[in-house]
């Protein structure tokens, strides 16, 4: 009992120091409320305390309350000072360029991004609007940008936020100018925040620059450059935005190519932090895009495109009624469908350079640039490394994630951009529609050429954090020896760069790491099948058993329910 009251009197002290120090009156009168109701709120109180928001795969990201476990006023000022100090302690010069999304507190925290850069004597440049991730990110290259902020917590539930950092060219250097941070920058941004002190000590200046619609204009400009001049436009295409901030860019950027301008789902169409049709405002989570599907069927649309809240991921549904069991007509392709789909048609056009995708996603691509003649890269999850995949020699030409993120235009947007990804994805759609082909078709194609490469994930949500390390800690105990009855002839363990497990046989791979942004564990499933006698369908329906059973047994190993 002694031991619980004095933890209880030292984040009460820890609580007090923060009401102290926190600039905005509705993140104390939040905190004040939960102290008032101890002991009772003491898990609530410690959950808060526990830590300070760090740098993980996209810069800070959590749920939006007072303390600093979460994201709110004070913490971004503090974010926003350390990035800054960082900033000129580098030698770096030019404007920090700062974006938002339409969440709950987005614009807020931008605001106070840009003040406390222009109190630090720093010229602060904002979007005009809620935009795109990938309008701020080729923002930060088009304006010369020291560095960027887009605030946002991209397809998060409602009730979070983020807070993300890319580098231009003189800190970022050549293959990461308008790219993501990566170490070292992220522990020396982590510790130049940690270093700030009473938050009424940081210089607050005026509210930045706001841009005008210029820069949208640009960012639209080099998107249509993606596609060739002159090639098919027929196609008729149903989006979503998911309650995000998508719709207006893409349909300028659908517009301006030539296409006919996408029909869009109507009670989704506008942003909205509480995204009220969907579970979870990701493309990827079952029943997201319910809506889109109705609408491409009433439609009767070639193609169906969802863009998550922040747009900078793609996901597309095609008709397919072979591939949904329940014979709807249309399924969503898998992100690893969609990267090779990209990645062959940049191919076909005669675009060379190096192409990239990740340790989780499938190794088709590798297959691909090998049979092709073409330099492959492989990195660890995320795209501050998929775009540093290439170098002088070999640049990057495409790179792409399975969770739905394409880089088509590495020298547009130095990240994921799922406005110039849907427009690519239209230009092979409509040149195959020309043809009297589908997307279908040439995923049938590709297998024929190189075998069934069937993916899938198993994903778990966890409330508690131990149960992901937890199951990390069995499977490094007790690893498979066998998989589909087939010996694992290859285990990686990739501690200390990656908390990631590999495992080999001679036709699966199976991939487990903790999400770099969800408490979620991910196992990442591959099994190759070749076709026998050209039967590509005998080939999926063997690789779907596969699978199935694959995913029970690494189920059972990591300890966790199948799905």
């Amino acid at each position: 009992m002694a031991a619980e009251t004095t933890d209880l009197d030292t984040i009460r002290e820890r609580a007090e120091r923060w009401l102290a120090d926190d600039p905005d009156p509705a993140g104390r009168a939040e905190l004040r409320a939960v102290l008032d109701q101890l002991p009772g709120s003491a898990p609530e109180l410690a959950d808060r305390f526990a830590g300070p928001l760090t740098f993980g795969t996209a810069g800070l990201r959590g749920p939006l309350r007072a303390g600093p476990n979460g994201m709110n006023l004070a913490v971004v000022t503090q974010a926003a000072a350390g990035l800054v100090a960082w900033l000129a302690a580098q030698g770096g010069t030019g404007p920090l360029v700062i974006g938002y999304d339409a969440r709950r507190g987005s614009r807020e925290f931008a605001e106070r991004t840009a003040q406390v850069a222009t109190g630090a004597g720093r010229p602060a440049l904002l979007l005009p609007r809620p935009l795109p991730t990938p309008v701020l990110a080729y923002a930060v290259r088009h304006l010369s940008a020291v560095a960027g902020v887009m605030v946002t917590a991209s397809h998060n539930p409602p009730q979070d936020n983020g807070y993300k950092v890319y580098l231009g060219a003189e800190l970022g250097g050549e293959l990461g100018a308008g790219a993501q941070i990566v170490p070292p920058a992220d522990a020396g941004i982590e510790a130049a925040i940690r270093a700030v002190g009473p938050l009424a000590q940081v210089p607050l200046g005026p509210a930045g620059q706001v841009l005008g619609d210029d820069l949208v204009a640009a960012y639209v400009a080099r998107a249509v450059g993606v596609v060739s001049p002159g090639g098919p436009r027929e196609l008729t295409v149903a989006y979503t935005p998911l309650h995000g901030v998508g719709a207006a860019v893409l349909t300028a950027a659908f517009a301006a190519a030539g296409f006919p301008t996408p029909g869009v789902v109507p009670d989704q169409a506008e942003p909205d932090p509480d995204f009220p049709t969907v579970s979870f405002p990701n493309p990827e989570e079952p029943g997201a895009v319910d809506r889109l599907v109705a609408l491409a069927e009433r439609t009767d649309a070639d193609l169906a495109i969802a863009n998550d809240p922040d747009a900078d991921r793609c996901a597309v549904a095609v008709r397919d009624a072979a591939g949904k069991s329940d014979g709807s007509g249309w399924r969503m392709l898998r992100g690893d469908e969609v990267g090779v789909l990209l990645a062959d048609h940049l191919m076909r056009r005669g675009v060379t350079g190096r192409y990239a995708t990740t340790i989780v996603s499938s190794s088709l691509l590798r297959t691909m640039c090998a049979a092709r003649g073409l330099p492959y890269g492989e990195t660890l999850t995320g795209f501050k490394w998929i775009v540093r995949a290439g170098d002088g020699s070999e640049p990057l030409v495409f790179g792409y994630e399975e969770a739905l993120g394409y880089c088509v235009a590495p020298e547009h947007v130095r990240d994921k951009d799922g406005i110039t990804a849907a427009l690519t994805v239209a230009e092979l759609a409509a040149g195959l529609k020309a043809q009297g082909r589908t997307l279908v078709d040439r995923l049938d194609e590709l297998a024929a050429e190189f075998g069934v490469h069937q993916t899938d994930q198993l994903s778990v949500r966890v409330d508690d954090l131990r149960l992901i390390a937890d199951a990390m800690a069995r499977i490094r105990a007790a690893t498979p020896t066998t998989l589909l009855g087939q010996p694992v002839t290859e285990t990686q363990d990739l501690l200390p760069d990656a908390d990631v497990v590999i495992l080999r046989t001679a036709a699966a791979r199976v991939v487990i790491r903790p999400s770099g942004t969800e408490p979620k564990l991910k196992a990442y499933l591959e099994v190759v099948e070749p076709p026998t006698n050209g039967d590509i369908a005998a080939a999926r329906t063997r690789a779907t058993a596969a699978i199935t059973t694959l995913r029970t047994e690494i189920a059972h190993a990591l300890g966790i329910p199948p799905g």
